[in-house]
């Protein structure tokens, strides 16, 4: 597998861009329940193949299982390292059903309330050893992680595993899923080439129009690109803006309230005085960011960095900071002892 770049934490490689989460942590990641909950859990598998099969639980855990070790890295720049599930290899589920010689990709769909599903190309979902998981460290998965069944994907983001499993369908053409279709997350994911984003929602003329009219509000921005501008008061509430570039950019006072800002990159931004109350801010970079006045009440910063220490460039805050507990609490431990020191908790 490529290593493009990796990142190193002492004697650990990791891909590109990615963090290690505080040992003994998993974070919740988007829902946290499915829908239907009091129906009885089954997965089938449709689509082309010649044999459509319905397994409840009991008849999943009666097939062949296995254990696998793996590395989970979230396309919010967060990676959980050496997790054990067991369950049913996708193989066994493939070879029962008897795919027909025009299956070629693999849809897997969620009972969530946003029906989430995501998709592979079939060959590349075998050779990646996809595991059909019902257990966690020898316990049922829980709930909150995708239990009672998750697809888990070896060395693909981990949006390509889906919680909740409860259908497998083969396509001759490929669907793309949920995260991808919607926001914008690469069909191929692969953590070590760093394919987290899809093309731009917007070309350039348009993104051009938008930076000059400082009035982002509720647009769909992903990957725009304001670097290097003048965007003093910029109202982005409630704006879609994943993987968008505000390396350098004065955005003193500027609104981001509400808005999707994850995988953001803010390096050496003006932030004094900007609100971002309750936006997403995961995965999010930080570094170098003046941030005094800054106002992160009820954001989500899983992920999140504010310095970067291979490079010395580190976040500026103080006292009139609002960074509360609660929203501090998932960061990374090197980037939570670092804000703590600098809003004088330490």
């Amino acid at each position: 597998m490529p290593q493009d770049n990796p990142t190193t934490t002492e004697d650990i490689t990791l891909p590109p861009g990615q963090q290690l989460v505080a040992p003994g942590k998993w974070p919740v990641i988007g829902e946290t329940q499915p829908a239907h909950t009091n129906e009885p859990w089954t997965l089938k598998i449709t689509g082309q193949v010649q044999n459509s099969i319905t397994w409840d639980l009991d008849q999943l855990r009666n097939l062949p299982q296995t254990r696998m070790n793996i590395d989970i890295h979230c396309v919010t720049r967060w990676s959980k390292l050496g997790s054990n599930f067991s369950g049913v290899p996708l193989q066994e589920i493939i070879d029962a059903a008897q795919p027909t010689s025009d299956a070629r990709y693999i849809s897997f769909i969620s009972r969530s309330a946003k029906h989430h599903s995501t998709s592979l190309v079939l060959d590349q979902a075998i050779k990646q050893k996809t595991l059909i998981a019902l257990d966690y460290e020898a316990q049922p998965l829980p709930l909150g992680h995708g239990g009672p069944i998750r697809n888990i994907v070896p060395g693909r983001y981990f949006y390509k595993s889906v919680k909740w499993l409860e259908q497998i369908e083969l396509l001759s053409e490929d669907r793309l899923g949920m995260w991808e279709a919607e926001s914008g997350y690469h069909n191929h994911a692969d953590p070590w080439r760093e394919e987290r984003y899809m093309s731009p929602t917007i070309d350039k003329r348009t993104a051009a129009e938008l930076i000059r009219s400082k009035n982002f509000s509720g647009r769909d921005l992903r990957s725009i690109d304001a670097s290097d501008r003048k965007l003093d008061q910029l109202n982005a509430a409630a704006a879609l803006l994943r993987d968008a570039r505000f390396q350098n950019t004065s955005l003193v006072q500027a609104n981001f309230e509400q808005a999707n800002l994850s995988n953001a990159h803010f390096v050496n931004a003006n932030l004094n005085g900007a609100n971002f109350r309750n936006a997403d801010v995961e995965g999010t970079d930080f570094s170098g960011a003046d941030l005094r006045g800054a106002d992160f009440t009820g954001a989500s910063l899983i992920g999140a960095s504010f310095a970067n220490f291979l490079t010395e460039t580190l976040a500026t805050m103080d006292a009139s900071t609002k960074l509360p507990d609660n929203v501090i609490a998932p960061l990374f431990p090197e980037q939570l002892a670092f804000v703590k020191q600098q809003l004088g908790q330490a």
